[in-house]
Parts: C-alpha cells; structure tokens; sequence
C-alpha cells in the first residue's frame, strides 16, 4: 500500500458544451494504476462552470446524473436576459476579451443551484467512474482546456479546529467573497495552514447547525453575476425560465390553484424525466408543483452549507498552500438577514497521511 500521497493534473478536453468526464478513466489512461494502493481520493476542479458532486449525491443519482443536471439547466436557459452575459457592462473585462469572453451565466447558475462543487473526497475505487462534470466545455465550436487535480492518499489527521465569523451586510439577499482581504478571514486561513506546516491536505468551512437561510459556494464573484443574477433567482427562481416560456410562469405566485394543471405543463418538462427516474408517482408530481409554485427559491435550490479547499505543497517555497483556481472564490449566499449582522463557521484543517 502506498503511504505518503501522491497528486496528479490532468487536461480535459469536453467534448460538448455539456459532459460528463470519467476522471477514473483518465487516471488509468495517463497513469495505470498508481492511484490503486490508496484508500482516497480528492478531486479538485480549477473551474466556476465545471466541477463534482459530492460522492453520496453521485451514487444516489447513478446514471441519473443527466436528468438531475437538466432539470437546473431548465431553469436557467442560455441566452436568457442574463446581467452577466451583457458584455458591454462588464468593466473588467478589456475590448479584446469582450470579444471572447463566452456568455455562460446559465452554466454559473446551474453549478451553484445545482450543488456541485470544487473539491470532494470520495473512497478511492479505480474501478469505478468518478464523473467531471462540465456546463460550459464549448467556446464557440471549439473546445476548453480544463484541469483536474487528484490527490490520492490513506489517512488524514486533523491538526486545526476553530470557531470562525464574518461579517455581513443587512441586506436580506446578498452574496460576500469570503477571500475579500477586508474581511481577514482567508488571511487567518491562510496563517493557519502555515503554522499546521502542512503539505498535502484539506481546509473544510461548515456552517453553523443554527446558521439558517444561507449557503455556501466556490464560483467566480463577477458583480453582475452575484448581485443581480443570483439575487433575482432568489427572489424569483422562475424568472428565466419564464423569459423562454409561457407568459403565465413571469408571475407564478398569481396562478390560482384550479389552474395549476395548466401551470404543470409549462414547468413538469423541467421535473418529468427525473421524477420517472426514480418512480414518483403523477400525484407526487402535482403536490410538489403545488408546493413548488409557492416557495422561495431556498427550499428546492440545492446549495450546499459546506465548501472544502485542496491544500497543496506550493513548488517554489516547498509550503502546502490552498489552492483556487483564476477566476475561483469562495462564496457565501444568504437569502435572509443574518442575526447581528454575522455568519459563524466550524473550519476544519486536515493534514494527508
């Protein structure tokens, strides 16, 4: 059995705008078999539009993964009246990388709605698909380059454990880039992972058990992104939807409950498939519609109340370091005031054996 870890990169090429990459596959293809003596396995995405699902929610969904994914990407359409892709507004981006630059707010919403995330840890079974999974693969007609980073190892020792807060804003519906320098909070992430003198390993940042009405991502903090786009889905998470449907779906909260078989149709093409996925029953499907025609975007929005952040050994100065990739931040999304203005976390720090 292997001991101490080893980490690899790989280059994806997607082959559509949409895919789903084996990793495993990749891993056997570049490396044969060097990963087997290992126990786990953490895969880290340097992408806001491509990344993973936590390993419980991809063997619930099996070959499920598809319709799960399309159901969000029914929600969130592309070419919808997205703040994010309105180039001309985007004033950090040169004339020249406006040019290029792919309007992919749906693929952004998608990843943060849908849950999935950056970094996860799985058990490490080479036999078994481990799926990338990729929103925005196309630019144009021509491929991204993505990249991956495996880190197979045995054991982990926790050598960090802390209460941690952040400051918020009164807003109700807000989003705060916890590796903004004002806040100190990545600095004092930062300071510990040096003082742990860890190379390989993982930083976990929980929410509070009491912590309500928030959640946690690792996307790209663009402005127009986070403060309109997002904010509108939570005020309305049809809106989009509503822009490439009936005129009956901008306004769902006025459809009348005697009417809802006619609101169905316009939204059970969102739901269908994955409901028959697993089983559901018509008469299931007409109460969640019913329910779902009522609700914040909050309650059927899978945003997760956990982020983890690969620590990785920096080459230059020898020292383990977190790793984010260019246009990578960690999030936190509240659709609700928080209590005197403040978040708390639980950090965890793991050092790989």
């Amino acid at each position: 059995m292997q001991t101490s870890p080893t980490e690899i990169s790989l280059e994806l090429k997607p082959r559509a705008r949409y895919d789903l990459i084996d990793v495993t596959q990749h891993i056997s293809e570049r490396v044969g078999d060097l990963f087997k003596g290992y126990r786990k396995a953490l895969y880290c995405s340097f992408h806001t539009t491509a990344g993973y699902l936590e390993e419980s929610q991809s063997a619930q969904l099996s070959q499920r993964m598809e319709p799960f994914i399309g159901a969000f990407q029914q929600l969130f359409p592309p070419e919808a009246d997205y703040r994010h892709d309105q180039l001309q507004f985007r004033n950090e981006l040169t004339e020249a990388q406006k040019r290029v630059e792919p309007r992919n707010a749906d693929s952004h919403l998608v990843f943060i709605s849908s849950g999935m995330k950056n970094c996860v840890t799985y058990e490490n079974r080479p036999d078994q698909p481990v799926y990338f999974i990729d929103l925005d693969g196309l630019n144009g007609e021509k491929s991204r380059c993505r990249k991956t980073t495996i880190l197979g190892y045995n054991e982990e020792q926790v050598v960090h454990k802390s209460r941690m807060s952040i400051p918020v804003s009164k807003h109700p519906i807000d989003s705060i880039k916890l590796s903004d320098s004002r806040h100190g909070f990545f600095d004092q992430l930062n300071q510990i992972v040096r003082d742990t003198d860890i190379e390989h390993g993982r930083v976990d940042i929980d929410l509070e058990a009491d912590e309500q009405n928030v959640g946690l991502t690792v996307n790209e903090y663009e402005t127009l992104l986070m403060k309109h786009d997002l904010a509108e889905v939570l005020h309305n998470p049809l809106k989009f939807m509503a822009q490439k449907g009936k005129h009956a779906l901008a306004a769902p909260q006025l459809i009348p409950g005697k009417t809802l078989n006619y609101a169905k149709y316009d939204l059970v093409h969102v739901f269908n498939e994955l409901m028959d996925k697993f089983g559901v029953s018509e008469t299931v499907i007409e109460k969640f519609l019913s329910i779902f025609l009522r609700l914040p975007a909050s309650r059927f929005l899978s945003m997760k109340r956990h982020i983890s952040l690969l620590v990785s050994q920096n080459s230059e100065t020898g020292y383990g370091e977190i790793v984010f990739g260019k246009y990578q931040s960690p999030i936190l999304v509240q659709w609700e005031r928080a209590p005197k203005e403040t978040r708390y976390f639980d950090v965890k720090v793991s050092k790989f054996n």
